[in-house]
């Protein structure tokens, strides 16, 4: 059916967009854009948010994407535009957040400018997106709308590139855009559920690993049936933090380490792990395969079978649809003995809170983990950018509910903590959001305050300040390598905050924290806490005393 108005393609895209539900629109555009973003001027639906940085632009419409399961969408111009979204791109590829990018272009059939910032963008995009292309032409472009969101959103969710050049943007269609249709995603199959609750009947020491993929579709309520029925442990990674209450009972620990910790016991201990939501993007937290132990993958879609991960059967489908078929075939097991998986998490709890209440300064992390949940109401958000603090926090920081630990696993890029943090307070103004950033990060996203000020957001800011990369400092001290390259000098954090609008606070104290942290939310607006940090424990904790401990209890 043809438009009775006939729109150009910036007109329809921006009328597409509108149609698949798009709140905002993040970016930092450029001449090659103006068609577009005068047709987004004109949305009473859209709101387009500018950024200081492409990248920010980027973080946040992936962080949208991870919250909504919706596709977050940005917008740059070509060139040097393009280029800073790449980082943006691969973060919310490999992290599975649903993302649109577009891009502008020069003119498709006559430009003026020679090669003048011309890139091929579609072509450098296409490693690290699902789906890169140009729209050639105004007719097509609400069919290529449609597409971008249907393959960005559906399992796995990830990037696709639209590239806009100029003329095709002015062009006219009489097209029409077309409506989204939800797709039901297929169930298992009746004899990999019978076979897998057989075997999970029949282990002695089963044990549940939940994933990434299980943060994605609200899987909650069936993970939270299965486990409340069966009474089988479970651990996270650190991207599957939050699926379930980790102040529960059943709750061992997360993966926070790559190995030695205490949950790594439990894992060799298991005979059967029962595997929800795994990404091979993650660290594995031990080698998953054939031969020490049964591995039972419970997916969307099939495993991708390498060194450390080849299951022994996979049960392929609507992940939560799997878990309610499983619980109904689950009969609790007299065989199944979790008594160990019980010392251990005691033992590990006591770890955990050795030093939680230590007056030691700087602030040693055991302690920022304890304050900041006990600041933190359950339904809170933590944003996490990229440095040792990251392993602390997913280590030692329970998180109560799905989604309310933001923090990267798959990418590890520095930088995006702010930008994550202002997303997620634009999603749920009601909700106390806190970012705990290192300085390193906080300066590679440091104009972004300014944006954060701008949208009159409530956050909370702590910067972590150690005047180092402490997290490659600890590597680099691991590897016996002289200590080089990686320490620099700080701002004035809290002068800095106020040059911006904001306000600045200094910890001076260990009891100093919870008060900074209590002030910044009364005084609401952005609030940066300088909190000097004792990294320190890295080595005390996780190669002397680790090293130390016995997995026989």
């Amino acid at each position: 059916m043809l438009n009775k108005n006939p729109k150009t393609a910036a007109e329809i895209i921006v009328e597409a967009l509108e149609t698949e539900g798009v709140k905002y629109v993040f970016g930092l555009p450029g001449e090659e854009n103006l068609s577009l973003l005068q047709a987004l001027s004109k949305s009473t639906q859209i709101k387009f948010i500018l950024t200081r940085h492409e990248q920010t632009a980027a973080f946040m419409a992936a962080t949208y994407g991870r919250l909504t399961g919706k596709a977050g969408v940005v917008l740059s111009t070509l060139g040097p535009g393009a280029t800073n979204l790449v980082t943006g791109a691969a973060y919310a590829n490999l992290g599975g957040m649903p993302l649109i990018i577009i891009t502008g272009q020069k003119a498709l059939r006559k430009s003026r400018q020679g090669h003048f910032q011309i890139l091929d963008v579609v072509r450098m995009m296409e490693p690290v997106t699902k789906l890169a292309s140009t729209i050639v032409s105004a007719d097509r472009a609400p069919f290529m709308v449609r597409e971008a969101f249907k393959v960005a959103e559906s399992e796995r969710p990830g990037a696709v590139h639209l590239e806009l050049p100029e003329d095709i943007a002015e062009d006219i269609t009489d097209k029409q855009v077309l409506l989204p249709v939800k797709v039901r995603r297929p169930g298992p199959d009746p004899k990999a559920i019978t076979e897998a609750a057989n075997k999970i009947m029949s282990a002695q020491r089963p044990l549940i690993v939940i994933g990434a993929g299980a943060n994605r579709k609200r899987i909650h309520k069936h993970l939270s049936e299965f486990v409340k029925k069966t009474g089988i442990p479970f651990i996270t990674t650190q991207m599957g933090k939050g699926v379930l209450d980790e102040t529960k009972e059943c709750y061992i620990g997360n993966t926070a380490l790559s190995e030695g910790d205490y949950i790594h016991c439990a894992l060799q201990k298991a005979d059967l792990l029962i595997v929800v939501g795994h990404e091979t993007v993650e660290k594995p937290p031990l080698i998953m395969a054939q031969g020490d132990r049964e591995v039972i993958h419970i997916n969307f879609s099939e495993a991708d079978v390498d060194y450390v991960y080849a299951p022994t059967l996979e049960v392929v489908g609507d992940i939560a649809h799997s878990l309610w078929a499983l619980a109904e075939k689950i009969k609790p097991s007299v065989v199944w003995d979790f008594s160990y998986y019980k010392k251990l998490s005691q033992k590990l709890k006591e770890h955990i809170l050795e030093k939680a209440d230590d007056s030691a300064w700087p602030l040693k992390p055991q302690r920022l983990a304890k304050d900041l949940r006990d600041f933190m109401p359950a339904d809170s958000i933590l944003a996490l950018d990229n440095g040792m603090y990251k392993l602390w926090l997913a280590r030692n920081f329970p998180a109560r509910e799905p989604n309310t630990v933001l923090l990267d696993n798959a990418l590890a890029t520095m930088g995006a903590g702010l930008a994550s943090a202002m997303a997620a307070k634009l999603l749920n103004p009601e909700k106390l959001v806190v970012a705990v950033v290192g300085d390193g990060g906080f300066m590679m996203s440091l104009g972004d305050l300014e944006t954060a000020v701008r949208l009159s957001l409530d956050l909370v800011v702590v910067v972590l300040n150690d005047k180092g990369l402490g997290m490659i400092k600890w590597k680099q001290q691991q590897m016996g390598f002289t200590d080089f390259g990686l320490d620099f000098t700080n701002p004035d954090f809290v002068s800095l905050a106020k040059s911006f609008g904001a306000g600045g606070l200094k910890v001076e104290s260990a009891e100093g924290f919870t008060k900074a942290l209590d002030k910044a939310k009364v005084l609401g607006g952005v609030q940066i806490i300088d909190c000097p940090i004792d990294y320190s424990e890295n080595k005390k904790v996780f190669d002397e005393e680790l090293k130390q401990k016995t997995c026989e209890l």
